[in-house]
């Protein structure tokens, strides 16, 4: 409950689309409105001792007044501008408490100018960054974003739509903001030497910058997923790395905490990377999509992340098209049970797999998929039939069931049939009519062989109930002749 009061009342802003990974960055949001949420800004609790690299932990306000403004850039010879980027950076590197609106406003203002100035700076390339410089610039980028994040209010105890929640907004974001623009500029900026940078954007920082992926607030992970998109493509030797550290994310939240606030976004990231893969594709590459995108599909909250999820193994199938089936059989084992909404969206991803799908591996899978898909036909949801009797309304689909129909059609018909004699919602009724209709004269000798098994099971089963009846009959008989009065029957 004094989560839900101290959270401020922002609506979560819905996700793009389209598959432009939109990797320029994101427009100034601004700062905000207050928020009355107190963030501990020390650096991300890390096994192990904190790398002295990136400076103090905690780093403590300064008195008041003791602020000063800094000359600009401008104003002074090109030969001392590497001395004042330096104190501008320590200037940079003081912490202010967001959550009181008035407190310390004339040295907040003074931090956030000087941010401007040292974005401007790198972003003009007025000058070259020496070494020592670029080192204390990541120090202070550290300083400022690695923190800790405040708890999630939902815990994963109760079942809650995340999509539904608020998202908590970063009081410090007019800082921040500018701290990841001037990260951003640095990492794109030509002439940073990845022979230098790597020093110090190294795999701790990295690892730090991927912990902060859960954040709650949706623009600092939008600039995040832009910055280490970034970095993958600049720093070569970093891409294992991050590729394996990304599975270890996905790992966790999988099979520990199904909580995660930035799965979304790396999956985008992704993505991206997985359309640069070469082929032959590597075993690595395989793996990963075994072991981690197909699981992707088990946790309840696949709906807020399921667009980039579905983009990733598409990207895998046009690839390669011999993964279909092992894409396909991983959907049928994490095939949702009680969730039709889960059903749709598996329904809605089959359909894109099978687009990409040749008839070879289609001929591997197509049993074990068709009963799913018959099972699906005669759902009483109504959303879910009529999403697994649209697959029909895709040619690609409908030749390979042609091709295959004579093991396609004796799994379906049961199915079909059920629907036109006793489904109750009429969508689904006239489209199981259309494709059986379809079948007829795709195949009328097919058709008539499957007509007269499915009368010959009909009327198997009449017989079977009828003769159980009977026997249930006789059974109440003869105890009712052997026991009497004492015999109570129903």
């Amino acid at each position: 409950m004094l989560r839900k009061i101290m959270k401020g009342g922002h609506r979560k802003p819905s996700k793009s689309d389209d598959n432009d990974f939109g990797f320029g960055p994101p427009p100034n949001s601004g700062s905000g409105p207050a928020n009355n949420v107190v963030v501990n800004h020390s650096s991300r609790a890390a096994p192990g001792p904190p790398s002295p690299r990136y400076g103090p932990t905690v780093i403590t306000p300064p008195p008041m007044n003791s602020v000063e403004p800094l000359p600009f850039f401008r104003d002074v010879p090109v030969s001392e501008r590497p001395n004042l980027f330096l104190r501008k950076l320590q200037l940079c590197c003081f912490h202010f408490d967001f959550t009181d609106t008035v407190k310390s406003m004339r040295e907040k203002e003074i931090k956030r100018q000087t941010l401007l100035e040292l974005v401007d700076f790198i972003q003009s390339g007025s000058g070259k960054i020496t070494e020592n410089c670029q080192e204390e610039m990541i120090k202070m980028v550290s300083v400022n974003i690695f923190r800790c994040l405040p708890p999630h209010e939902n815990t994963g105890q109760e079942p809650t739509d995340p999509e539904e929640e608020e998202p908590y907004l970063e009081p410090s974001w007019p800082h921040l903001q500018l701290v990841y623009e001037l990260l951003l500029r640095y990492v794109v900026m030509s002439d940073t030497d990845t022979k230098v940078a790597k020093r110090y954007v190294d795999h701790s920082f990295v690892l730090k910058l991927l912990d902060l992926f859960d954040s709650e607030d949706p623009r600092e992970r939008e600039y995040l997923k832009t910055i280490l998109h970034r970095i993958y493509g600049k720093f070569m030797v970093h891409r294992p790395f991050i590729r394996k550290a990304i599975n270890n994310i996905f790992y966790r939240f999988i099979y520990e905490t199904e909580r995660h606030s930035g799965i979304g976004e790396l999956l985008e990231i992704l993505g991206s990377i997985i359309n640069g893969f070469a082929l032959p594709m590597k075993e690595e590459h395989k793996l990963f999509l075994v072991r981690a995108l197909i699981p992707l599909h088990k946790p309840k909250q696949i709906s807020v992340y399921h667009h980039q999820l579905s983009y990733c193994i598409i990207q895998f199938v046009e690839k390669d098209y011999k993964l279909a089936d092992t894409v396909i059989r991983g959907f049928l084992k994490y095939w949702p049970v009680t969730n039709c909404q889960k059903e749709v969206l598996f329904l809605g991803e089959l359909e894109e797999v099978l687009e990409a799908t040749q008839s070879a591996e289609f001929q591997r899978c197509m049993v074990p998929l068709f009963r799913q898909i018959a099972r699906c036909l005669t759902s009483s949801h109504f959303q879910v039939a009529e999403r697994a009797l649209f697959l029909w309304n895709n040619e690609h689909i409908v030749d390979l069931i042609a091709q295959n129909r004579t093991v396609v059609l004796p799994i379906i018909f049961e199915a079909l049939e059920k629907n036109i004699q006793s489904h109750w919602n009429q969508a689904v009724h006239g489209l199981s009519v259309n494709i059986r209709k379809m079948f007829l004269d795709m195949d009328t000798e097919l058709f008539e062989v499957c007509q007269r098994q499915y009368a010959e099971k009909e009327s198997r089963a009449r017989d079977v109930e009828e003769q159980r009846e009977l026997t249930w009959k006789r059974l109440a008989d003869v105890a009712a002749q052997r026991g009497g009065e004492d015999m109570i029957t129903v």
